[in-house]
This record gives structure tokens, sequence and C-alpha cells, in this order.
């Protein structure tokens, strides 16, 4: 049994397809493909299930496969310590990344990263909340940038900041002329909302105080911030939007915004790991670049209340 045999299966489960999972490891597929069938017969047990479409592990071979991602991890964490020894920003760092903050933090965090770190990889995944915690706990990723708190004991969270929760209005709606908004005065009737899944949603359904299950006519969900600006610009209609969202705003655009009356909603911004993550120096470096980024003043919970989050 060898490492390369580990990393084999580890990547075959996680892509469920030999060519994935060969591509990711560098490798031909006949290659991967022999080098686990040689573990299946010195082991004496089947890992995968080959007749199934997408192949899947056996009973046996769940177990056998989290053994393996325990025992890379720990080889990985001897090869950090080596790194960190060195002070050398090399490697890579797998961040995971919620939809509603991508568009509005990447962009200059990737531009600090690649001129400052060039010898640095980053692997960047956008997606849910949920998938993030998920691929942290399977060691998939190494680091997320998501809304909290998660409340998960297996889950560390660095708060990074706090973003304010606006009104986004639309000419045509009678809160246009307000300078500040009630909550009870938003009609739900008229709110534009991300789909299922997205934190942004609960949390907006918290704020609102509305029931996943109301009767209310939400008319479109999309998983895009920008969609539903556009769907509010068009009609006349409302939706929600985080600071960082609105920080590139027009002048034209910026008499569209309004705000909630003290202490403003904001949602929470953390950088999380999960428990036993090994890249601690690297962790660090890409936290203190975020806090470069965004503004003092969102770095403070001042005049502002967390909205909390259903997961």
């Amino acid at each position: 049994m060898t490492l390369t045999q580990l990393e084999y299966i580890v990547a075959l489960d996680t892509h469920r397809h030999f060519v994935q999972a060969s591509e990711k490891c560098c490798v031909t597929q006949p290659t991967l493909s022999m080098q686990i069938q040689k573990l299946e017969e010195e082991l004496g047990v089947k890992i995968f299930d080959r007749t199934k479409q997408p192949v899947i592990p056996t009973e046996i071979g769940v177990n056998m496969i989290a053994q393996a991602r325990i025992i890379l991890l720990e080889a990985n964490r001897f090869q950090q310590i080596i790194h960190d020894q060195k002070d050398s920003m090399t490697g890579e760092i797998r961040i995971g990344i919620i939809p509603t903050l991508a568009p509005y933090l990447l962009p200059p965090l990737f531009k600090r990263m690649h001129e400052k770190y060039p010898l640095l990889h980053l692997i960047i995944k956008e997606t849910i909340t949920e998938e993030v915690i998920s691929e942290l706990k399977s060691n998939r990723l190494d680091c997320g940038l998501v809304v909290t708190p998660l409340h998960d004991s297996s889950i560390k969270e660095d708060v990074l900041f706090y973003e304010e929760l606006f009104i986004y209005v639309s000419k045509k709606n009678s809160l246009y002329n307000k300078k500040y908004v009630l909550v009870t005065e938003i009609d739900p009737d008229q709110l534009w909302l991300l789909e299922e899944g997205h934190c942004f949603r609960s949390q907006i359904l918290n704020l609102c105080e509305l029931r996943k299950s109301s009767d209310f006519h939400f008319k479109y969900e999309t998983g895009n911030i920008e969609t539903l600006k556009r769907m509010v610009d068009k009609s006349d209609g409302i939706t929600i939007l985080p600071e960082l969202a609105v920080k590139e705003f027009t002048k034209p655009q910026l008499k569209l915004v309004k705000r909630l009356k003290e202490p403003r909603p904001a949602r929470e911004v953390s950088l999380v790991t999960h428990r036993d993550h090994i890249k601690t120096k690297l962790i660090n470096t890409l936290k203190q670049e975020i806090l470069n980024i965004v503004p003092k003043p969102m770095q403070k919970l001042l005049n502002k209340k967390v909205v909390e989050i259903n997961y």
C-alpha cells in the first residue's frame, strides 16, 4: 500500500469517474485503474463497485476511503511543517466561497494574492454554504468564506467583517421616496429573493419575518444577486443587498438604495476551517489579505445587528 494508491482511491471517490479522477491525479486512466486494482488485490477486498454508473464505493470501501483521507491529511501536515519552517508561500490553498460574496471579494483578492505570492496556487470553488462545510469535513477544501454563525462544533469560525443589509428599490415602488425603511413596510409580494439553498435567502426570510411555507407569491428566484438588481430595475419591486454589492454603485444607483433603521441588520462573514486543518500559515495570510481589502468600518459591528440564518 502506498500514499499514491490512497490518493487514487480518494480521487475516484471524489469524482466517481475514472477519467476525471486520473486527470486530477495527472496520470493516465489505465494507470489509475491498475493501481486501484492492485491495492484491492493486496488487501483482498473490493473498494469500488464498478458495475454502477457512476462508480461508487462498496460498504467496506466507504470506511477505507474515510481512513485514507485521514492518512493523507496527516501526510500533508508533515509536508506543511516543512513549508512553514522555510517561510515559503508555495503550494495550493483550496477555497470555497458563497455566490453572494464571490463577485465582490474575489477580483481584488485574486489580484493581491497573485502579485504578492506568485508561487501560491489558489483553487476556488463557488458554491452554497452547505457544500462548503461538507467539503471542509471531507478535506476537499482547506477553508471557506461564508456567512456565520454556523453552529457546527467541527468548524472553526474566524469572523472577518460585517456587511450591512440595504434595501434596493424600484423608482416605481412606494418606498422609493423614503430615506429609511421599516421591515414592516416591505411587501413580500414585491420582494425578489435568491433561490432555495442560499444562506442569504434564509437571512432575508428571517429579517422580514417570513416563512418558507408562506403563501406569499415570490415572482422569481435566482442564484445571482446581479440578476435580482436587474429584475428590480425592470419592475416595481424591491430586493435586499449586502454591503459589498453596493460599494461600487454609481450615483444614480445609490438613489435606489435605502437603509433600514438602527440597529441596522447585517450579516457576519467569516473565514471557516475544519478543526483539523493544517495550512495555518497560508490561511492566516489569506485572512490578512482579505482584511486589507475590506473597509475598516465593516470590520466592526457598530450600530449593526447580525441576522440569524437557518441552516
